[in-house]
């Protein structure tokens, strides 16, 4: 039986009773807490080997740098935290950088969450504290003061409470329609950027995002090799199957992600099926995305249509177990089990107001020995993002507003809204106990930071230079 309004209310007092918000101001880790450095080389064992330092170089950037690659020390740290007992649908990986501009199906430029390789239910404190430790470090390291930073932390949170309190009131196809058109909120967006050249900056940043598309993905990344257009190679980056594989490997390769194709072209709907039928198999490469991700199998497909001039462009990205469910998530039958190509396709189209037409995922077997699963979308359809580091106080207190939004409602649609509205109530003592959250994290952080500085230092890991 459905329930009521009234049961999920009552459902969220009584979590709230149990489990009080201020109580989310605990950081109280472990005397067992793993050692960070050995986290990621957990990680690494099932990646590509010779990637695995260019991950290092990345995360070893700045503490912002690998707070985006250390989601499953997060992970682990946050199950030891209090928790409500309520759940939704988790982005798994909610740092500010995971939101973004990227074009819907009707080819309007929308602001959502674009990242979803950890998505896994479980509680949902998980990203509203990953999401403010992320503000806390990147103001950080923009040198903003404590009350810049406890500024923009309140003003995030309580974005999303009350988000959550009006989404608790809506009808449902009301909130499902909800969105955030970059049309509608390009005045707050401009207000990111330093004042001297914000309008400018902000314009730029979205006449670069439409102009990301598979006509311009062709022009930077191929080359015309006799009469046929082919990917260029960028190694580490970007490395071609032709050289990648030996030449008596590469047949079957390519057969075997063909095949992976025809799979993947069943899970579209019958109508993007029939879109994708207009175009054919031109080119493979492997190229290396993210931050966290590297390391993991990540390849760009390049297929032509009507001719030469009429590309298309899909990145089909290997999806490993969610972090979350290894350190906390609930579980969830097909997610658990099933191809975790699925599980992030599954996740992306429940959290996302709209989806890429080509979203869908399939499996590979005789990679590297394994079963291997996948998903593919687009690459960089309209994708645009912020320069964090040109961000002044105002700007990102207004861009934590508008990923609290987002936040609360990819969490609306995947779980109780009602329960949640309940437990968030209408006071400041969440959002005050998330602040105090995230600044102890970000210590945390800087000193995990360091012990990967150091293990670098000691011989223990290696580490390439960012080639981007």
């Amino acid at each position: 039986m459905k329930t009521t309004v009234r049961d999920s209310a009552e459902a969220g007092l009584a979590a709230r009773a149990a489990c009080p918000p201020v109580e989310h101001a605990a950081l109280d880790l472990p005397a067992d807490r793993p050692d960070p450095v050995a986290v990621l080389e957990r990680q690494a064992v099932s990646r590509v080997p010779e990637l695995v330092p260019v991950r290092h170089g990345r995360m070893l950037a700045s503490p912002f740098a690998y707070f985006r690659g250390a989601a499953a020390m997060m992970a682990h740290d946050l199950a030891a935290t209090p928790d409500s007992g309520l759940r939704t649908q988790l982005c798994g990986d909610a740092h500010l950088c995971n939101f973004g501009m990227f074009a819907s199906p009707e080819r309007r430029l929308v602001f959502d969450l674009n990242d979803f390789d950890e998505t896994y239910p479980g509680p949902w404190e998980w990203d509203v504290k990953r999401l403010a430790a992320s503000l806390e470090i990147a103001a950080r390291s923009n040198d903003f003061g404590h009350k810049h930073r406890r500024a923009i932390q309140l003003a995030t949170v309580r974005a999303y409470q009350q988000a959550m309190n009006s989404f608790a009131g809506m009808h449902e196809l009301d909130l499902w329609y909800a969105r955030a058109d970059v049309e509608d909120i390009k005045d707050m967006l401009r207000d990111q950027l330093k004042k001297s050249r914000r309008k400018a900056a902000f314009d730029k940043t979205v006449a670069k995002a439409r102009s990301r598309d598979s006509q311009r993905s062709m022009a930077k990344l191929t080359e015309l090799v006799g009469a046929h257009r082919r990917i260029t190679a960028d190694p580490p980056l970007v490395v071609p199957v032709q050289d990648l594989l030996p030449d008596g490997e590469q047949d079957t390769f390519v057969a075997a992600m063909r095949g992976m194709l025809g799979q993947y072209r069943s899970t579209l709907q019958s109508d993007r099926r029939r879109l994708l039928d207009q175009f054919v198999f031109a080119d493979l490469a492997r190229k290396v995305v993210g931050v966290g991700s590297v390391g993991t199998r990540c390849w760009i497909v390049l297929m032509f249509g009507r001719d030469s001039q009429d590309p298309l462009f899909l990145q089909v990205k290997e999806a490993q177990r969610s972090v979350i469910a290894e350190y906390g998530g609930v579980r969830a039958g097909r997610m658990d089990t099933g191809c975790q190509g699925r599980r992030v396709v599954d996740g992306q189209r429940l959290m996302q107001t709209v989806s890429d037409i080509f979203l869908g995922w399939a499996t590979v077997d005789g990679i590297d020995g394994q079963q291997r699963d996948f998903y593919a979308r687009q690459l960089a359809d309209w994708k645009g993002s912020v320069a964090i580091e040109e961000m002044v106080p105002s700007g990102m207190t207004a861009y934590g507003r508008l990923c609290g939004w987002t936040l609360a409602r990819a969490h609306a649609r995947s779980g109780d809204r009602v329960a949640l509205s309940a437990y968030l109530g209408e006071d400041a003592t969440f959002a005050h106990a998330i602040a105090e959250f995230a600044e102890a994290y970000a210590e945390q952080n800087e000193r995990d930071y360091d012990a990967m500085r150091a293990a670098l230092r000691s011989g223990r890991i290696t580490a390439e230079p960012d080639h981007r």
